[in-house]
């Protein structure tokens, strides 16, 4: 390490990053965010409203904008959210742009194709972690950015979907196996994250029941509509909604959990929920989707082919006759957060002395 850096450290403008958190990316970043501060390091996160001001945050759209009726009289106007995402993240490149100094290096952690459409006008070494496959605005952003910016990829799967656009480090994801700790297991198998389409939790209800199992689902509901049509009436007392808990409550209910249930109808650019999982001892069924395979070895885990809630189901009953210090041994050795920071420092040094020589 060449010291102690001061970091900029860019954040979604959408959801707080703070418990409990709306999802795997506002808890990556405030685990990277701890650790790196922990370690020594100044960092400034420019985050949304609301988010854990222990995290040195500036926030990210402090002046609300509003188009004039002029702009949005226009037939092309986009819709109000998009427009003051674009403006957050316009005013926090032009203040990089105009005072670069106060950074040693910039970490684009956000979802949003104009910090790397505009990082080479910070002067500054600028790294961008690859959370998503390939969506528009980002590929075509990074097509056309300077060659000299660096990315991470938190996954092999996700790096490999990247590679037609650019070169990727992969850092997978990390936990903090301090905080998330060895629970006893139970009975009852336990599904976490976003309830929406994409994470599929209808289909870990139907894999349960499959097998007689009982489940507890946990994450916030982002899709009113989903949840009515396709949660909410297969609930009842073998099949138990705990609502959206913060990290303490969260880490309890999957440590008393028989296994854990990852069920992605997307290709999953890593799978935080299963690293969770692992870490409170508790092995994982899941779909073979994205990178969530990567996670897991045939001692802390079994996989089903994507879609299939029978085999799903078969893979829930295997899964839960795993040894949960096994389970466990995996979450620290290949999935622990200091293993992804030292990644990510080794990174930041490699990307410092470049710029230090050129």
């Amino acid at each position: 390490m060449t010291g102690p850096l001061r970091i900029c450290l860019i954040a979604s403008s959408r959801f707080p990053v703070a418990e409990p958190f709306a999802g795997g990316l506002e808890a990556h970043t405030h685990s990277l965010a701890s650790e790196l501060i922990r370690r020594g390091h100044e960092v400034t996160l420019f985050a949304a409203p609301g988010s854990d001001p222990a995290l040195g945050v500036t926030e990210l759209g402090v002046e609300p904008f509003s188009s004039s009726p002029a702009a949005r009289a226009d037939v092309g106007a986009r819709p109000e959210q998009w427009m003051r995402e674009h403006h957050a993240y316009l005013k926090l490149m032009l203040d990089l742009n105009r005072d670069p100094g106060r950074y040693d290096i910039v970490h684009n952690n956000s979802l949003h194709h104009l910090p790397v459409a505009m990082a080479e006008a910070t002067g500054l070494p600028f790294v961008t972690t690859l959370h998503t496959p390939p969506v528009p605005w980002l590929e075509s952003a990074a097509k056309l950015a300077a060659p000299s910016l660096a990315y991470a990829s938190v996954s092999m799967h996700t790096s490999t979907a990247w590679r037609h656009v650019v070169e990727s480090t992969v850092i997978r994801n990390g936990v903090d196996t301090a905080r998330w700790m060895p629970g006893p297991g139970g009975d009852a198998a336990i599904w976490f994250g976003r309830l929406v389409p994409e994470k599929a939790p209808h289909l870990a209800i139907h894999a349960a029941r499959e097998v007689g199992m009982s489940l507890d689902l946990a994450g916030p509901s982002l899709d009113q509509s989903y949840f009515d049509a396709e949660i909410a009436p297969l609930l009842d007392n073998r099949t138990r909604y705990l609502g959206h808990l913060r990290h303490d409550e969260l880490m309890r209910a999957v440590g008393r959990a028989r296994v854990s249930v990852v069920t992605p109808n997307w290709d999953e650019p890593y799978g935080l929920v299963a690293a969770e999982s692992l870490a409170c001892g508790t092995p994982v069924a899941a779909f073979a989707r994205g990178g969530v395979p990567e996670i897991l070895d045939e001692l802390s885990g079994r996989l089903a082919p994507p879609g299939d809630v029978v085999a799903l189901g078969e893979a829930m009953v295997g899964a839960s006759q795993l040894s949960r210090s096994d389970a466990r041994h995996r979450a620290v050795t290949s999935c622990s957060l200091e293993r992804m920071v030292d990644d990510y420092e080794r990174l930041y040094d490699s990307m410092i002395d470049v710029d230090i020589a050129a």
